[in-house]
């Protein structure tokens, strides 16, 4: 079982987020069943069960386990393919967002815009490199810092920008003869906390960054770049 799996298929979307079968791919997670035992946990019929996991199987959100007999019956056990699924932006390609529309490094719409870039090109090379039997070369950066002051935090934007576009510019070999491409992706914003998990966030600040090598696999769509500009203060 993977640890995690990005859906592309529009049909495998929609599957996934039925409430029921959704369910259904909560328990199997945790361990392969058959439908006769996944029916009391989820409160339907074993055959209303059957329905929804063979179309779950359809869409390669669960498979096969093994098979066991009971009494003149032969169970199917069934698990799911990954812990969790991720959907990506793919399964809405006509309205997925595009951050070349407008850049505002200050825009949180835009960090979500680049987010979900980020989960579209990821989940393509991992479909590539999964088909063409590579390795995935890729690397993330997480943490977390509480800044003092609003001054502090814009003060740590602009030096962050600087140095990772000086970095950039020390790399970046365009006419590089074999060179592969990577697109950085670097973001910060207030940490979510648990007890306020809907709200808009918490008191701390997080940062994120990560390079992935698109050589294997599909290639995304351009070079990466960072604008080594200063930035603006950012207000609370």
């Amino acid at each position: 079982m993977l640890d995690v799996t990005v859906i592309e298929d529009p049909a495998a979307a929609a599957a996934s987020l039925d409430p029921i079968r959704a369910q259904l791919l909560a328990e199997l997670a945790a361990g392969p069943a058959s439908a006769a035992m996944l029916a009391g946990k989820v409160g339907l019929p074993r055959q209303k069960v059957n329905y929804h996991l063979k179309a779950l199987e359809r869409h390669g959100l669960v498979e096969l386990a093994g098979e066991r007999r009971k009494g003149n019956v032969t169970e199917r056990l069934m698990r799911a393919t990954a812990a969790s699924y991720v959907i990506s932006p793919l399964a809405l390609a006509a309205v997925q967002p595009d951050p070349d529309r407008f850049r505002d490094q200050l825009s949180a719409r835009w960090l979500l815009a680049l987010g979900a870039r980020l989960v579209r090109d990821v989940g393509t090379l991992i479909t590539g490199a999964t088909k063409a039997r590579k390795r995935l070369a890729t690397y993330a950066l997480d943490g977390e810092v509480r800044f003092a002051s609003a001054a502090d935090r814009a003060a740590f934007i602009q030096e962050l920008t600087a140095g990772v576009g000086a970095l950039i510019r020390k790399y970046d070999s365009p006419e590089a003869e074999g060179g592969r491409d990577h697109r950085i992706v670097v973001a910060v914003h207030p940490t979510v906390k648990p007890e306020t998990s809907g709200a808009a966030g918490g008191a701390a600040t997080s940062g994120a960054a990560a390079a992935s090598d698109t050589s294997e696999g599909p290639k995304t769509s351009e070079a990466p770049s960072v604008a080594p500009s200063a930035v603006p203060e950012l207000t609370d």
